[in-house]
């Protein structure tokens, strides 16, 4: 017999909200949804009940960093700072990485898109119960073997202990950071992959790929990987990436401050996703995302913490909290599915998780929600902490 958990509300996010829903599971998965009475007995759940968060842009690995890179003005500043503590160690402590795994997972996450140069967070992740999509990231602005590095980073991939909930993908960093030629690379080695890539995030990277100037080339030059035969494209980030082959319905463009609104509907035309990260954005000196304008867009938007080295947690319902002040026209039924559905669509796990619907995955959270609220789905823009989140059926 199944088990049955009904609540005040359930949030399908498939569709509408049902006012004193209940949701039924066996063997872990999802059998029916509906509202009124259960067919059954069931179990009362203090709140909402939804499904588990997708945390789509995350460095698990820098979990150490926490309060450790102060705020800056600019983003080549910041990084320059990140770089120089990142120096300082010979490898990712592996404590504060599964710290921000449980914090995660305490908070409501199901499904992650963890970016990673290291591959540490790998074994935290397979035994914290979460999924999610293993992003090996390259850099190498003056490579003179693309094709060896790509083949190093899969031969790292297939080392990996086997996991059916984690799924690993070689991936660049952003196109001041990586040369065409592994652009390339990366992308004919794709296959049906997803890929991430940090793009169009602070006025200096417009800059670089417009005149090939400014702060990113003085720091790339002032670490010593600056190659005199790279040529400004002069075109814009997103034309750029669709020259190297990496503009399709797989690509999670993230953060995308930066971009006009004919990039955001190219990326749009193309099937991509956009990952925002607002807060994280702040602390960077990236500025703040135009949220309202990512919607407008039709481009689907998916959400990501980032890395503890420039947000106070990892709690998703956090950055929903700061979407809704920067974009507060848009319907939070939108936001609500950023978080869930958009974002495991994207991370490639929408047939698994992302929506209450018969045959998903039982990874459902229920929040504590106040008795006299009308809208849950506004309440829960809120700014939710984890001591209102629990897991349900063991989930």
């Amino acid at each position: 017999m199944p088990s049955i958990f009904s609540a005040r509300w359930v949030l399908p996010i498939a569709h509408p909200p049902i006012a004193n829903g209940w949701v039924a599971v066996a063997d872990g998965r999802i059998t029916q949804v509906g509202s009124g009475r259960p067919p059954g007995t069931s179990t009362e759940v203090d709140g909402a009940i939804m499904p588990g968060l997708v945390n789509a842009h995350t460095h698990l690995e820098l979990s150490w960093m926490r309060d450790q890179v102060a705020p800056a003005p600019t983003m080549p500043q910041w990084v320059e700072s990140l770089m120089a503590l990142r120096r300082t160690v010979g490898h990712e402590p592996a404590a504060p990485i599964l710290e921000g795994i449980r914090q995660a997972r305490q908070a409501g996450t199901a499904l992650v898109g963890d970016i990673t140069n290291t591959l540490a967070a790998y074994e935290g992740l397979s035994h914290s119960g979460m999924s999610g999509t293993i992003f090996r990231e390259l850099l190498g602005f003056n490579v003179t073997d693309p094709a060896a590095v790509v083949a190093a980073a899969r031969a790292q991939i297939d080392a990996l202990p086997d996991n059916p909930r984690l799924r690993a993908s070689i991936v660049p960093h952003a196109p001041y950071s990586v040369s065409p030629p592994l652009l390339r690379a990366i992308a004919e080695a794709a296959g049906g992959d997803r890929i991430s890539i940090h793009l169009g995030e602070s006025p200096e990277e417009i800059h670089f790929l417009r005149e090939g100037l400014g702060p990113w080339r003085e720091l790339l030059t002032k670490l010593g990987v600056w190659s005199d035969t790279w040529q400004a494209p002069c075109v814009g980030p997103v034309d750029y990436i669709a020259a190297q082959g990496l503009l399709n319905e797989r690509l999670l463009a993230v953060h995308c401050v930066q971009l006009t609104d004919a990039e955001l509907r190219q990326l749009a035309a193309a099937g991509a996703t956009v990952v925002t990260c607002p807060r994280s954005n702040r602390w960077t000196g990236a500025g703040l995302p135009p949220v309202a304008r990512f919607y407008q867009s039709g481009v689907r938007v998916a959400v990501g913490t980032d890395s503890l080295s420039s947000v106070e947690d990892l709690n998703v319902f956090a950055e929903l909290r700061l979407m809704r002040e920067l974009a507060p026209d848009v319907p939070a039924r939108e936001i609500l599915a950023s978080a869930t559905r958009q974002g495991a669509d994207a991370l490639g796990f929408g047939d698994e998780l992302g929506t209450l619907e018969p045959g998903k995955r039982a990874e459902l959270i229920a929040v504590r929600v106040p008795a006299s609220t009308v809208d849950v789905e506004e309440y829960l823009l809120t700014g939710i902490e984890p001591s209102q989140i629990t897991w349900v059926s063991g989930s």
